[in-house]
């Protein structure tokens, strides 16, 4: 089997039936897609696809999805036939930031403004998730990971003798 992990910022594309791509998310979201008909797929994984990029306004997430997107075409992928599967988005510090909501939504309204359908959807919730694609059959399976974020606590105060550090 050809195994590929991504991690943050970072996308893989095939077509063999070999091939299997994986991750872990917490508040990040990756977005599966595949082209039925040429058998070919991708996944990234997103960190803050929201924020801006460059000077024209456009966001990273929709930067990395175009970047997804080019490498599948040259292995036949076409853009009207792409399905998509959309995971990630937990709120990893028990409800202190909004950042995989946001995440999520940036997923969904990529998707819908650029008329790719979404076949199926696991985003939200406290726990992060494996992720496993085989981009060839479009199949993913993603597992919750059973430990939910711990509750963050604060740092021990640090003698200083006196000395203020900064």
């Amino acid at each position: 089997m050809n195994s590929v992990y991504i991690s943050q910022g970072q996308h893989a594309v095939g077509r063999d039936p070999e091939m299997v791509v994986s991750t872990i998310l917490g508040s990040c979201i990756s977005i599966c897609l595949w082209d039925p008909v040429a058998r070919v797929g991708g996944m990234n994984h997103l960190l803050l696809p929201d924020s801006q990029y460059g000077s024209e306004g456009m966001t990273a997430g929709a930067v990395d999805m175009d970047l997804l997107i080019n490498k599948m075409m040259p292995l036949g992928a076409e853009r009207p036939r792409l399905r998509a599967k959309l995971f990630g988005g937990s709120s990893m510090l028990n409800g202190r930031t909004e950042i995989g909501a946001r995440n999520a939504e940036f997923g969904r309204n990529y998707l819908r403004n650029e008329s790719i359908p979404c076949d199926a959807e696991n985003v939200g919730g406290p726990k992060a998730r494996r992720l496993k694609f085989w981009p060839a059959t479009g199949i993913a399976r993603m597992r919750l990971v059973e430990e939910e974020a711990p509750e963050p606590t604060s740092a021990a105060p640090v003698a200083t003798n006196g000395v203020e550090l900064f």
